[in-house]
């Protein structure tokens, strides 16, 4: 019997990224508008995105099948 095959959920292959080590990386929120009155500093800050969390990793690792 054939192993099943997963879909990608786009909305979250849009959002994330697997990397080589396993982690899934985000953007941070915050940077996509309403950016008139936001300092100068926290937005170079938000450039820099982060790490999913442990909570979510497994929530969102489903929707991004390895391959």
């Amino acid at each position: 019997m054939a192993k099943k095959k997963y879909k990608t959920r786009k909305t979250i292959s849009k959002r994330f990224r697997r990397s080589a080590g396993g982690t899934i990386n985000r953007a941070c929120a915050s940077r996509s508008h309403l950016l008139g009155h936001k300092s100068r500093k926290r937005k170079r800050r938000l450039r820099a995105g982060g790490v999913v969390s442990s909570a979510d990793y497994g929530r969102i690792s489903r929707g991004l099948p390895r391959g």
